[in-house]
């Protein structure tokens, strides 16, 4: 386990997917869901190679089919760690011999956390090392406790969107898979998402062009928390469906997961991230706790 702290915040990052543990203030309040497998096991998972899930566990590349595990498999490895300071780390994987059979690609994928006062900021580094185009999707999970502070509940809370957007929201099947066309969502009073379990009936809410900063935040509570994406395109919103779990997660997406029916070739599937050889993408998003 290693932390990084400053006079602000005290973060906690395991090696094993380089998963956030813990975000708390000074004060001792924790605000990152702590995982429970009644609803959710992890905390704040990180995407990549590809976000969400592939239709029948399958993609093409090069005329090559592979298969792959939803979100990628990313999470489920454990990374070196180049501690940078005391309120900065890194942490990075390579290509595995298991890699290259789900992933036919030499890669470095890093994430560094630093934290700049009451700010964490959360950066992905991909470098292609391969000798072919590299095409991926890269994305954040993380939860967040609902409600975080005591004597309030899941339902004083709401989503604020900070920023202009179209909030278009992405159509998917029952078995969650990307459907043609967009539809328009609604927002309370123009930017606000009040928060009820039921919203997730149906799985994840991902929005397309919605404002590039979003706050968690209750009127009876005098902190929030806000999540800032400026490189990102997509936004789910999510906690496990048909069920009173306490936490919410915002998740920040490069990409969309398959499209209904089609086992994607990642060479023409149009919001796949594809760098050339040799070259670094960064994108990333951050976690702000903010006073009221």
């Amino acid at each position: 386990m290693q932390k990084i702290e400053n006079k602000f915040l005290v973060v906690e990052i395991e090696e094993l997917g380089a998963q956030l543990k813990s975000i708390k203030d000074k004060s001792g309040t924790e605000y990152l869901w702590q995982g429970d497998e009644r609803y959710w096991k992890d905390r704040a998972i990180n995407i990549f190679p590809f976000v969400a899930r592939l239709t029948e566990g399958k993609y093409t590349l090069g005329g090559k089919t592979y298969e792959m595990n939803i979100h990628g498999f990313a999470r489920n490895m454990n990374y070196t760690v180049d501690r940078v300071s005391e309120s900065e780390v890194s942490f990075t994987i390579t290509e595995t011999a298991e890699t290259l059979k789900a992933y036919p690609y030499k890669f470095e994928f890093t994430i560094n956390y630093k934290l700049v006062d009451n700010k964490l900021i959360n950066t992905y580094i991909v470098k292609n090392n391969d000798t072919k185009q590299m095409y991926f999707g890269v994305g954040g999970h993380p939860g967040f406790n609902v409600p975080f502070e005591k004597e309030t509940e899941f339902e004083d809370y709401y989503l604020e969107f900070e920023g202009d957007g179209e909030n278009l929201r992405v159509n998917f099947s029952e078995d969650c898979y990307v459907l043609d066309g967009f539809t328009p969502f609604t927002l309370d009073n123009g930017n606000k998402l009040n928060l009820k379990h039921n919203l997730f009936d149906d799985d994840a809410i991902v929005l397309k062009n919605a404002a590039k900063s979003v706050m968690l935040k209750s009127d009876k509570v005098d902190r929030a928390v806000r999540v800032t994406y400026e490189g990102m395109d997509y936004l789910g919103i999510w906690h496990k469906p048909k069920t009173d779990a306490p936490y919410v997660c915002i998740e920040p997406w490069s990409s969309l997961p398959s499209r209904k029916g089609i086992i994607e070739e990642f060479e023409t599937k149009p919001d796949l991230v594809s760098i050339g050889v040799g070259d670094t993408y960064k994108n990333g998003f951050a976690v702000e706790i903010v006073k009221l």
